[in-house]
């Protein structure tokens, strides 16, 4: 650019200005049309840069965000706000409870709403393993499929015998008066990836309100769906005795109701946050279950005697009944069944059942999900369909 050239330039920038100086609003120098000069855009650009750390530039772009949703919500009271109310939590679990009637919801009156279509029922076999008696007479094949064994007990062939477990009786009266399951939770308080704190339907006590709706609707069982927490004292999650706290409050419900045949406490596992236990299942993702079976044995004691439990074998039997009916339907829905050294209230029922239902990584649907095949491998053995 020659000297000539750069003069020009300097002089058309002075008539411009001279010439906003005396023109009217909105052309005038109160407003922002000198911005419009690269000159000017230019040292704005410097200065704000200069002056402004990236710390500031955070916290400005924060109370931005926090304004503008502020601006938003009240624009219309009904946009952009979720429903939070909770059911209030306990502050404690007594250890006596004088009555156990109003903790106990019956299905009917659950108002919680199913989010999920209940899937068709699976009538055509697809397993994917070999399921034959042959194959599952062979205990290290039969341990290996089908069992986790914690390495604080130990097992044998005497105990896991597929034979007698498929040939033990575990169908429910269908001329019963009254319930036929209940279904409680050790750890009320278990919670899924997308969770709201406080919110007691997105934990697992939401999923057993789901499950109980499946069995009654679906299914024609009259279920009793225990809601209370054992797993918070004082108003702080404590799950020390939290078996203890649910025993206490679960046997004067059996006692009371004799027709409950089917016990199960449902909870969620606990696993690396790197971990997702989700298959497909009807075209929706769906959490993957575990069965949680305790053998009241361990390496370091032997019988653990002050744990008795003349069902174990029963236990066993229902858990492998039901893991039989996943492999032959919905062989990617389940993950075996873990064998541990102590009780977790098995003893309640012969057709007691600990299920462990996805996992803290999967969603709150993915679990729901997962209840729509568990109601129909759990009906097929209590029907033996």
């Amino acid at each position: 650019m020659t000297r000539f050239r750069k003069a020009f330039g300097i002089l058309l920038n002075l008539c411009f200005f001279s010439a906003l100086a005396i023109l009217p609003e909105p052309f005038s120098l109160h407003t922002d049309v000198y911005r419009l000069l690269p000159v000017y855009h230019f040292l704005e650009k410097k200065e704000r840069t200069g002056r402004e750390d990236p710390e500031t530039g955070e916290l400005l772009m924060e109370r931005n965000g926090m304004y503008l949703a502020e601006k938003y919500e009240n624009t219309d009271p009904g946009i952009g706000k979720e429903a939070t109310e909770t059911a209030p939590v306990p502050t404690a679990v007594p250890t006596k409870i004088p009555s156990v009637t109003p903790a106990v919801t019956a299905v009917p009156s659950v108002t919680t709403t199913l989010s999920v279509t209940p899937l068709p029922r699976a009538e055509t076999p697809c397993p994917e393993v070999d399921l034959s008696s042959e194959r599952l007479a062979d205990y290290d094949y039969f341990l290996n499929q089908f069992f986790i064994v914690d390495e604080n007990t130990e097992a044998s062939a005497n105990q896991l015998n597929a034979a007698a477990f498929l040939e033990k009786d575990l169908t429910v009266s269908s001329e019963a008066k009254g319930p036929q399951i209940l279904i409680y939770h050790s750890h009320s308080q278990e919670g899924f990836a997308d969770s709201r704190e406080g919110v007691t339907e997105d934990t697992v006590t939401g999923v057993g309100d789901y499950l109980a709706e499946l069995l009654t609707e679906q299914y024609g069982y009259e279920v009793l769906h225990v809601r209370e927490s054992f797993d918070i004292i004082d108003g702080e999650l404590d799950r020390s005795k939290a078996y203890d706290y649910a025993r206490e409050y679960v046997e004067p419900i059996l006692k009371k109701n004799p027709s409950v045949e089917v016990v199960i406490d449902l909870h969620r596992d606990g696993v690396d946050e790197d971990c997702r236990l989700v298959t497909e299942i009807n075209g929706k993702p769906t959490a993957q279950i575990m069965f949680y079976n305790g053998l009241s044995y361990t390496k370091s004691q032997g019988q653990v005697e002050y744990l008795p439990n003349p069902y174990i074998e029963d236990n066993l039997a229902f858990s492998f009944q039901l893991e039989y009916q996943a492999a032959m339907y919905y062989p990617k829905l389940y993950r075996g069944i873990y064998l541990a050294g102590l009780r977790y209230n098995l003893h309640l029922r012969p057709r007691a059942l600990l299920l462990e239902a996805g996992a803290q990584t999967n969603t709150l649907q993915e679990v729901k999900n997962a209840m729509e095949p568990f109601a129909d491998i759990l009906d097929k053995v209590l029907k033996k369909k």
